[in-house]
């Protein structure tokens, strides 16, 4: 009986699938859905505030002005896994990005990105046995991960990687630009 009850459980608490599955904290501190973008293609970026890589965010933000109105989101996740570079709090994160480099896109709640305090979103987005493509882990600030209008990971760019690079941007456009996959329709037998 006890395991009959602990079988239907695991069941019904089944693991995510897709990025829009996730409920995260804004940087307000409000809960929000990912399922609101879907039918966007998104740009998850690990950030921080003193790191030899934040001037990285006028690109973020370049590259958001350029492609908001195309069904496409940046979601920024603070994260202070790496020599303490991201030590503010919500408040003062939101500031610093909005007063020195002007971002308009989602910042959400500062998160672990790594170790054992992962957030389960960063889970699913590094491990391949989760999100059935790559095995991704966060090296450092701003690694980013393209997700798919669907929810479903591409790839992921290492920190160095920058939006500007021909490369990059190049798989961020043609992402943008690709049409969800149809739903399969469900193979229900006709009746007669």
């Amino acid at each position: 009986m006890l395991i009959s009850f602990l079988l239907s459980f695991l069941f019904l608490a089944a693991p995510p699938k897709v990025v829009h599955d996730f409920t995260m904290a804004d940087i307000a501190g409000q809960e929000v859905s990912l399922s609101k973008y879907k039918g966007k293609t998104l740009l998850i970026v690990n950030v921080a505030s003193k790191c030899g890589l934040t001037p990285q965010y006028s690109d973020l933000q370049a590259l958001y002005d350029e492609y908001k109105g195309q069904d496409f989101e940046i979601l920024a996740f603070p994260a202070n896994n790496f020599m303490g570079q991201e030590p503010d709090n919500e408040a003062e994160i939101k500031q610093f990005c909005t007063q020195k480099y002007a971002v308009t896109f989602p910042m959400f709640s500062k998160i672990s990105v790594k170790g054992k305090d992962m957030h389960p979103l960063y889970a699913f987005l590094t491990q391949k046995e989760q999100n059935g493509v790559i095995d991704a882990p966060v090296s450092w600030n701003f690694q980013k991960f393209l997700i798919d209008k669907d929810g479903k990971i591409i790839t992921s760019f290492a920190p160095r990687q920058k939006v500007t690079d021909a490369d990059v941007r190049a798989q961020i456009v043609a992402a943008i630009k690709a049409q969800p996959q149809p739903k399969k329709a469900s193979k229900k037998k006709a009746k007669k």
